[in-house]
């Protein structure tokens, strides 16, 4: 069993997907969707701030999405720096950086098979991404 929750998180350049953790560490549920502007620098720290300590929450699940060969790109160095921004409002919080590799892949075709409409999967996507990440970190644990 936690003490506290786990926060996991699909970062994009335009909206963060947010799951949450049980206290017994078994199961992660979609929370949220935050919309951002990363080009604006307005990443929705604040809202997450906000949300973690609403959850009580001491660790967050960031996921990092490598390339292939095992390389960051473009969008790994993105959530980096979502990681040192978050940081700097909430520096006693635990972040993990979760290889996410096929993490949206995997929301979407669950999304797909479950014959959610493309509509409500744009909706749903990033949130689910983020519960795939999360639950992949808590399974590790066990």
């Amino acid at each position: 069993m936690l003490t506290h929750k786990i926060i996991g998180l699909d970062v994009g350049s335009k909206t963060v997907g947010v799951a949450v953790s049980d206290l017994m560490g078994w199961t992660a549920q979609g929370l949220d969707t935050l919309r951002i502007n990363e080009e604006e620098n307005e990443l929705g720290i604040t809202k997450l701030a906000e949300i973690i300590k609403k959850e009580d929450a001491d660790t967050v699940v960031i996921g990092l999405p490598k390339n292939m060969n095992n390389s960051i790109g473009f969008r790994g160095e993105a959530s980096l720096k979502y990681k040192e921004e978050l940081l700097k409002i909430l520096p006693d919080i635990n972040v993990v950086m979760w290889d996410e590799r096929l993490s949206t892949m995997a929301a979407e075709r669950s999304l797909l098979e479950a014959d959610v409409s493309r509509s409500k999967r744009k909706k749903v996507i990033d949130k689910m991404a983020a519960v795939f990440i999360l639950q992949g970190y808590l399974d590790s644990l066990q």
